[in-house]
């Protein structure tokens, strides 16, 4: 990803590769918003046409078919949602250390490095949090409600307004630690992973493996980091429950085993995003280059 200057001269690069992220990763975050929760899928609440195949595929399947297969409810909002919360962490957190390192050059580099992500996701997750509700309400195959505008008017008659702001504290304790790990091990991976020779004939193909490895591995560990968080948010969701309380309910009905219920998808689900808005934000930023390089090539030769 783009350095805090290259976040000043290239914010529609973190736009654009945020939307993209999002809209790959819909399906994915539907399976993992459905594992979480304890939703169960049926054969009762699947189209018509996939039921024969469901009595057939494990139960651990079955919520990447329901995910994959319409109605998708709440899509639209869901993705503008996703949008917009991982474009303004990312851009805010390069612009934001960018700020700090001009403006206060005597903090730390831990605090420089840490406080733009902890701010702006902590804000993120603050604002979109009836649209996160409301759209993990909707991914229960069992929910007649069809749409946000439906769920969120669900939430409010039955839990009042405080009910759509109800897991905020979890959704916090998720998505801080993520972002802020995610961004940590991006800015440790660019400093040691070994720089591109810009006069190299592979460097666009050379910069584009590094951006892959970077982005690879800081996905992964803010989705280790933060699976149990989820968990406990989408409970608190389901049965309305206050954190501890969601702690202890979760604990007498498995164990500690639900630090790592839906794992696998969760992985799946989180580090793809994270990864692919790190490696399309880069893409971007260095197509972007390229095109301005070439303009000035035919303006100079004009």
């Amino acid at each position: 990803m783009g350095s805090s200057s290259q976040a000043k001269e290239h914010p529609y690069s973190y736009l654009c590769a945020s939307t993209l992220s999002a809209i790959i990763n819909y399906p994915l975050w539907r399976a993992s918003a459905i594992g979480q929760s304890g939703f169960r899928v049926t054969t009762v609440n699947v189209p018509l046409t996939m039921r024969p195949l469901l009595e057939v595929v494990p139960l651990s399947f079955r919520s990447y078919m329901h995910a994959f297969a319409p109605p998708y409810k709440g899509m639209l909002a869901t993705i503008a949602g996703m949008t917009w919360a991982r474009a303004a962490i990312f851009w805010g957190s390069d612009i934001g250390k960018d700020i700090l390192q001009n403006s206060f050059p005597f903090l730390p580099s831990s605090v420089v490095t840490l406080a733009p992500p902890l701010v702006t996701s902590i804000f993120v997750q603050c604002v979109n949090q009836p649209v996160v509700r409301a759209s993990i309400t909707l991914q229960n195959p069992e929910s007649t409600l069809m749409n946000i505008r439906e769920s969120i008017r669900y939430i409010y008659s039955k839990y009042g307004l405080n009910g759509l702001w109800h897991g905020t504290s979890a959704g916090i304790l998720k998505t801080v630690p993520k972002y802020c790990t995610a961004i940590i091990v991006k800015d440790f991976m660019d400093g040691i992973l070994p720089q591109i020779d810009a006069q190299s004939p592979s460097y666009k193909t050379d910069n584009m493996v590094r951006s892959a490895c970077k982005s690879a591995t800081a996905g992964i560990a803010g989705a280790v980091l933060t699976n149990p968080f989820d968990v406990m948010r989408n409970e608190m969701f389901k049965t309305n429950l206050s954190l501890m309380d969601t702690v202890r309910k979760l604990r007498e009905e498995t164990g500690w085993k639900f630090l790592w219920r839906g794992m696998g998808k969760n992985l799946v689900a989180v580090s793809i995003p994270v990864a692919s808005t790190i490696f399309f934000t880069d893409l971007l930023i260095q197509l972007n280059k390229s095109n301005n390089k070439n303009n000035d090539s035919i303006i100079e030769s004009q």
